[in-house]
């Protein structure tokens, strides 16, 4: 079965860990070989290169086309226009990507059905692209498109238009398609097909041998991610002070990057705090085993998989409890639910964790429940029931 990916959440060259989640289910899907798939990761179009003017700088500089893990990719440029730009994003984005598509036919690529990947404005502009081709449309949703997005008016209408029009949609978490119904979607039409983990990457390491390498000496929290508002870890920092017998390490960077560490400076907590700057995803499970718990404090996460690759390394977890993650956060091994998104929230959370710290294998245990097996096959036979087997 051929199928064309379609998502601007897509690792790239100069942005290896961009939307990394996503590639990690493609692979996972073409793996079997019952499916094979090229994919389209529309990015913003910039007339810079430099690192100098940001993501959009960074993302400029990204190839008009590649290949990673043997999967082809086309990068399309399209125009994001300040102000307005999330109201046409999805309209732009099909105007300046169709051509790309166009191509991939032509080229004797005969895809029956386009699987896109975020609602917003991808599964918008994808619905576009499916009309125009005569083909049905799947659209994944995977967080703040649906958490967030929908808050706005016009783009809450497109994302219900494009809803309406999809063959089928996906979600990652029940969470995430309780506001699918809530815009009016449904039920039948929304399937839930959470992410899951590669448990050959993410295993436990020698654990002391990988906190020789990152030189802990104290109890360490970490913190997987982009260093952005929405990920709030400066509730971590503010944590430490009564945490007095803990370190925080922070793995990714982003514009909170000077903000978070004059906190920590005005805080007294600077030397307890490491900014371990953007640690690439094949070296991450060394950073996991070495910590004695992950911090995910988000405002807003669909279904963050640094938590399963936490506790695939054997490493608990202490997270806010929003949208998808007591999906995962389900029992005591795998770690702690905040029972408020603060500082003092956290800190209870983890004084419990550490007051009862689960088995580290008892962990890893609980993380192999979420294989790809069952993700990889429902996606297959969900594109088989859209495409009529084709």
């Amino acid at each position: 079965m051929r199928i064309l990916t379609f998502s601007s959440l897509y690792p790239n060259a100069v942005r290896p860990n961009h939307g990394v989640f996503v590639e990690n289910r493609i692979r996972e899907l073409v793996a079997g070989g019952e499916v094979e798939t090229r994919v389209v990761a529309p990015i913003p179009w910039f007339p810079f290169t430099a690192a100098a003017f940001g993501d959009y700088g960074r993302f400029a500089a990204a190839p008009r086309t590649e290949e990673r893990h043997g999967l082809a990719i086309d990068h399309p440029r399209y125009p994001v226009i300040p102000k307005v730009g999330m109201s046409l994003a999805p309209w732009l984005m099909y105007r300046f990507t169709r051509a790309a598509l166009r191509r991939q036919r032509q080229a004797g690529y005969d895809f029956a059905m386009i699987d896109a990947h975020y609602f917003y404005p991808d599964g918008v502009a994808a619905v576009m692209l499916g009309r125009d081709l005569g083909l049905p449309v799947v659209i994944t949703a995977r967080g703040t498109d649906l958490s967030l997005i929908p808050q706005f008016a016009l783009p809450r209408r497109q994302i219900q238009w494009a809803a309406k029009r999809a063959a089928a949609m996906i979600t990652v978490c029940q969470a995430l398609k309780d506001s699918l119904l809530e815009l009016g979607i449904a039920g039948e039409r929304v399937t839930v097909l959470r992410n899951g983990v590669d448990l050959e990457a993410f295993r436990p390491m020698d654990r002391r041998a990988a906190r020789d390498r990152l030189d802990l000496r104290r109890p360490t929290l970490l913190s997987v991610g982009g260093l952005i508002p929405r990920k709030a870890n400066d509730l971590t920092i503010r944590a430490l002070v009564e945490l007095a017998d803990f370190d925080l390490l922070l793995a990714g960077e982003g514009s909170e990057h000077e903000r978070l560490a004059a906190l920590a400076r005005s805080l007294g907590v600077a030397d307890r705090v490491r900014f371990l700057g953007r640690v690439g995803h094949q070296d991450l499970a060394e950073v996991y085993s070495a910590a004695d718990a992950l911090v995910l404090a988000s405002s807003r996460e669909g279904w963050a998989n640094v938590l399963l690759e936490a506790m695939a390394c054997g490493t608990p977890v202490i997270a806010s409890d929003v949208w998808g993650t007591p999906e995962v956060v389900a029992v005591p091994v795998a770690g702690r639910l905040m029972p408020e998104r603060t500082p003092a929230g956290l800190i209870e959370a983890a004084r419990r964790l550490f007051a009862d710290p689960p088995d580290r294998q008892a962990t890893r245990a609980y993380a192999e429940g979420f294989d790809w097996a069952a993700t990889t096959q429902g996606q297959i036979d969900l594109f088989r029931r859209v495409t009529g087997g084709a």
